[in-house]
């Protein structure tokens, strides 16, 4: 079985694992509901780190940048059942139900849902198709699903509302802030801009006011900054902070860095200090 595996396309999705795996960056379109079958999930957000077990759910809020964690159990596996909350069926379930948001949702982007035999038990429904592949399950039968899980989110916590239902674009948000929050996630400027409610000319040219360089100048000056801090001081091994710190490799990190500072990351680990 491949993993993650979809059950609905594009809609649920089962995680399998058999072996810890890290991923450095994950980009949510859409709130994501999730169960923790077993096995271990974490969520590191610039805001935000989130760990839950077994039986344990997370709803995770659109539009956010993070880091996951996925840890098999000591006797077991990881297994996690995935559902993406798309908009244009948030959408349907408002027109349906006749649902609005009543005001701004100003809660966490990321929140642990309480324990509910509700929502439990309409997981745990899924779980047989998800370990046979999904084959038995139709695209009716999967939305069928998405709104049932909509509507016991909303039974358990009626405030979700304001959160699921709240369809307004990203607001444009402090730069500065944000970059300095998030500079490490190897993503395209152009999600950069996406996230802080920009057009790419409106974020490159807010940028250029507010640090005097361009964006990838920055990034890349930013990252290699912090490496050479963590290497000097920390004494971490490059091998350990590539990825960390948004390189797409070990030798593109090393290579950038040499170009920067003279000399190859490794020889900081060696003693030889960087001269001013």
């Amino acid at each position: 079985m491949t993993s993650p595996a979809e059950i609905l396309p594009g809609v649920i999705f089962y995680s399998y694992l058999s072996a810890e795996r890290k991923e450095k960056v994950a980009f949510w379109n859409h709130h994501t509901l999730i169960l923790q079958v077993s096995g271990q999930f974490t969520l590191e957000t610039a805001t935000q780190k989130i760990s839950m077990t077994g039986g344990e759910m997370l709803l995770i809020g659109r539009n956010q940048l993070g880091t996951l964690t996925k840890t098999p159990g000591p006797v077991g596996h990881y297994e996690t059942i995935v559902i993406s909350l798309q908009e244009d069926l948030l959408r349907r379930i408002v027109l349906e139900e006749k649902l609005e948001a009543k005001q701004k949702y100003i809660g966490p982007p990321n929140m642990l849902i309480p324990p509910n035999e509700f929502l439990r038990g309409y997981f745990q429904s899924i779980v047989p198709y998800a370990r046979s592949s999904g084959a038995a399950m139709t695209d009716e039968m999967g939305i069928l699903k998405v709104k049932e899980g909509v509507k016991l989110l909303l039974l358990a916590l009626p405030g979700l509302v304001n959160f699921l239902f709240d369809f307004s674009q990203p607001y444009k948000i402090d730069l500065e802030r944000f970059m300095l929050h998030n500079y490490h996630f190897n993503v395209p400027v152009e999600k950069f801009a996406q996230l802080t409610g920009r057009s790419l000319a409106a974020f490159k040219r807010d940028f250029l006011k507010t640090f005097g360089v361009p964006p990838r100048q920055w990034l890349q000056d930013k990252r290699l900054t912090e490496a050479k801090y963590r290497l000097e001081n920390k004494h971490e091994k490059p091998s350990a902070i590539y990825l960390d710190l948004g390189f797409e490799s070990l030798s593109h990190f090393s290579h950038s860095f040499k170009k920067k500072y003279g000399m190859a990351p490794s020889a900081l680990n060696d003693g030889h200090p960087i001269l001013p």
